[in-house]
């Protein structure tokens, strides 16, 4: 979260509005630069069981689905602001996008 000095609400609002009803599913095979799709298993907003992020994976050219299984290192939802968690596949995607 930012300082609450430089914080503002209505920024914040906007973002959040703005990813609520984005959804990229119409054109993901359009999409042809590696992709790598990280969630970990106790994500509670994108929960794996759904499997949503398994099927729709399928659909990108050079696209790889990574489910972190949940532990004592992983956050929920907030897993993605842990770089350590996820520091390893993203050097995985940056070899091979070489």
């Amino acid at each position: 979260m930012n300082n609450a000095k430089t914080f503002d609400a209505n920024d914040f609002l906007y973002a959040v509005s703005a990813s609520r009803n984005y959804d990229p599913s119409a054109q993901l095979e359009k999409i042809l630069v590696p992709v790598m799709w990280i969630n970990s298993a106790d994500d509670f907003i994108n929960p794996p069981e759904l499997t949503m992020a398994q099927t729709e994976v399928k659909r990108l050219k050079n696209g790889r689905f990574v489910l972190v299984p949940a532990s004592l290192g992983t956050y929920g939802h907030g897993t993605h602001t842990h770089a350590k968690v996820w520091q390893a596949y993203l050097k995985e995607l940056l070899e091979e996008s070489k």
